[in-house]
């Protein structure tokens, strides 16, 4: 059975940085497509980037540049990290399994909370 665990958050101040990460079991990782999406308080989730089996990354217009996904194939685990962490980055992250990039999740973690505060 497929599997995302997520780890990494918890509270930090703005302006920090912050790597989360995702360990899939249950299928052959580096063969699929993966993704991070974040949920704010009270918002719906919104993708965050996308990266393929190959590891080149996609970014959401509102994460270029802050955000940097990654992968590790050797240890199944997909990363994301966040520099100059802003309030806005508060929420839930969440890790998917996608058919295609961009393409709507077939799988999801439990997420991640972070909380970032002044």
């Amino acid at each position: 059975q497929a599997r995302l665990v997520e780890s990494g958050g918890g509270l930090v101040q703005a302006g920090d940085s912050l790597s989360l990460s995702c360990v899939a079991s249950g299928f052959t990782f580096r063969q699929w497509n993966m993704g991070w999406y974040h949920q704010a308080p009270g918002k719906e989730r919104d993708a965050v980037a996308w990266i393929n089996a190959n590891g080149n990354a996609e970014y959401a217009d509102s994460a270029k540049g802050r955000f940097k996904i990654s992968r590790n194939n050797s240890n199944n685990t997909l990363f994301l990290h966040i520099d100059n962490i802003k309030p806005e980055d508060t929420g839930t992250y969440f890790c998917v399994r996608i058919e295609h990039i961009q393409a709507e999740p077939t799988i999801w973690g439990q997420g991640t909370q972070v909380t970032v505060s002044l």
